[in-house]
């Protein structure tokens, strides 16, 4: 009689396990994957957005600083030209200081206010030394702003006001046009 050789359980993965093993650790990764690029779109675009939604602001601020230091007429504050895109109950109606439709980002004239004929220079935004008015400013190439502003029908103490920055934006797709929408309301008392 010949010894036999103990048996020993040395059990392992076979091939199919480690197949599906290494798919899961793939699908996993290519998750991973798109999250990241989609945090860095988002960290791409966060600058201009923030540009954006800061010159709308300061529109709707400027028009509200001009009624209250009576450096524009209530008569005064409305589009040039009747605005074609009042939305809801209102009304766009001509005759104002401000420019109508889409026009190039320009900085505030002398009278303060933009969109107004006397707005000078490109709108730029403070560069390394985070002073504006200094010579490494960056100009603010590929923003534009309109401003419609309509009577609310049945009031004539109030209007609407609607501010639209359009700008650039990149992405991994390549170069595309965006916007910032603000909607407000003014009143002709201060």
């Amino acid at each position: 009689m010949t010894p036999q050789m103990p048996r020993t359980n040395e059990s392992g993965f076979t091939l199919l396990e480690a197949l599906v093993a290494i798919l899961i650790l793939t699908v996993g990764l290519m998750g991973l994957a798109q999250v990241l690029y989609v945090g860095l779109s988002i960290a791409a675009t966060s600058t201009p957005n923030l540009v954006a939604r800061e010159k709308a602001r300061e529109a709707i601020e400027s028009v509200h600083t001009a009624r209250d230091t009576h450096t524009i007429q209530w008569a005064q504050i409305r589009n040039n030209d009747a605005p074609p895109d009042c939305i809801g109950d209102t009304t766009g109606v001509g005759g104002g200081v401000f420019e109508s439709g889409e026009v190039d980002m320009l900085a505030p004239g002398p009278d303060g206010l933009v969109n107004t004929p006397d707005d000078i220079g490109m709108e730029a935004t403070p560069g390394p030394d985070h002073l504006l008015g200094t010579e490494d400013d960056v100009p603010l190439n590929g923003y534009t702003r309109q401003i419609d502003i309509c009577d609310v029908n049945g009031n004539p103490d109030l209007r609407q006001i609607d501010v639209t920055i359009r700008y650039n934006s990149t992405s991994a797709f390549g170069e595309r046009r965006r916007e910032y929408r603000l909607t407000t309301f003014i009143s002709s008392f201060s």
